[in-house]
């Protein structure tokens, strides 16, 4: 493989200039969830360059293509993941390339994310007569909204005709340095809830709390009262976490409001502890808002599961970048409390999720995902196309996974 290791990455340099032009084409012109068209237009028309079999319109605004090895009989088949989809905030950066869309920006690295994968098509594109098998991409949208677009794909039949053997796909992770990459066997990332509260009183005049039910005071012992779920009720050794984000309520200094609305979230990473915390917060709301003379309404949105690597797809994926990268590039960090709908295909097919790092503290490449002035070291295009070719093309030929 070390032949293989030096072409994919010789054919990875040439093609480096073009996965830069390509994102932050993509980035100038982010789109939100399900409005992705003129992305997957992008990626059809570069995929149908390349002579895949490409599907458009999957799951709304997602592409599906197949690139088939013509080496020998093989029936294994790698799927792989790249979510295209950007977010509704504005950009604070100063790039030339930044967004040209007002509130909107590609703040979470998906257009990275598509770029690398364009160019895991054409790398393999190019050896595609020293490979048997098949590669499924899967570009996928509304990664970003629940319900997100991994379900809906699923549900479309995605993982059928053919059925992958294993499914791969990687996220843009500043807190890693450029050129590392970082793999964690089991529970990786978090389940993500939406909690909506609405806590309805009687309002009247600032003066004279006495004639009213004063929401806001209940509202204050209610986000107390909900921190007992994690302190409380929760092993210690388990990651939970319930975040009040936003409190709307109140239009005057002298006025006591009719109504106080929430909204939060909820990660776990244990799914018996999710469906725990689910009835805690049923019983905190409304115990709460009855011992305040209130009432109180909870809606929790179910969003993604527990995102979970499989063990033997993880060994073989660090295997695979220990040879490509080095073993001082390849980490193991700690699990995180985002949430990825990648999580679903997991469930659907054994395989392993990894973290890239686009991070470059020299060059002021620090702030978080979903940060206005988020960025990546562009030299991670070249590490996660690279790699991603590597282990595919190593699945393909040698394991026996």
């Amino acid at each position: 493989m070390t032949d293989i290791k030096h072409r994919i990455k010789s054919e990875t340099e040439k093609i480096f200039p073009e996965l830069v032009q390509i994102r932050r084409d993509i980035h100038k012109h982010p789109e939100l969830a399900y409005e992705e068209y003129r992305t997957a237009k992008i990626i059809s028309e570069y995929l149908s360059g390349l002579g895949l079999e490409v599907q458009e319109g999957v799951a709304k605004t997602g592409v599906v293509a197949h690139l088939k090895g013509r080496k020998g009989e093989c029936a294994k088949v790698v799927a792989l993941r790249a979510d295209i989809d950007a977010l509704p905030m504005p950009e604070e950066t100063s790039h030339n390339f930044r967004s040209t869309v007002e509130g909107k920006m590609h703040a979470c690295g998906h257009d990275a994310h598509t770029a690398c994968m364009l160019g895991v098509a054409k790398v393999l594109s190019a050896m595609k007569n020293d490979f048997g098998g098949t590669v499924k991409f899967l570009f996928q949208p509304s990664e970003e909204k629940l319900p997100g677009g991994a379900k809906p794909m699923l549900e479309e039949g995605v993982f059928e005709n053919p059925k992958p053997n294993v499914v791969f796909g990687q996220h843009c992770i500043p807190q890693v340095p450029v050129g590392k990459l970082g793999f964690y066997a089991g529970p990786m990332m978090a389940a993500s809830d939406e909690l909506y509260f609405t806590i309805r009183g009687v309002g009247g005049h600032g003066s004279a709390p006495h004639r009213a039910k004063d929401p806001i005071v209940a509202t204050v012992q209610l986000i107390t009262a909900l921190q007992t779920i994690v302190s409380r009720n929760m092993p210690p050794k388990e990651a939970v976490v319930v975040s009040i984000c936003a409190i709307n309520g109140g239009s005057a200094t002298n006025i006591i409001p009719n109504e106080v609305k929430l909204m939060g979230t909820l990660r776990t990473m244990n799914e018996d502890l999710r469906k725990e915390a689910w009835q805690r917060l049923e019983e905190i709301t409304h115990y709460t808002a009855k011992a305040m003379g209130v009432e109180a309404e909870l809606e929790i949105r179910k969003g993604y599961p527990v995102l979970v690597n499989d063990k033997t797809a993880t060994e073989f994926a660090m295997q695979c970048s220990r040879e490509y990268l080095g073993e001082e590039n390849t980490i193991v960090p700690e699990p995180i409390m985002g949430a990825e709908d990648f999580a679903y295909f997991l469930q659907a097919c054994k395989g392993t999720f990894w973290q890239l790092g686009v991070g470059n503290e020299a060059k002021g490449i620090v702030h978080n995902i979903h940060s206005t002035q988020f960025d990546i070291d562009e030299n991670a295009l070249a590490v996660g196309t690279g790699f991603t070719s590597y282990l595919t093309y190593k699945y393909l030929t040698e394991s026996n996974l």
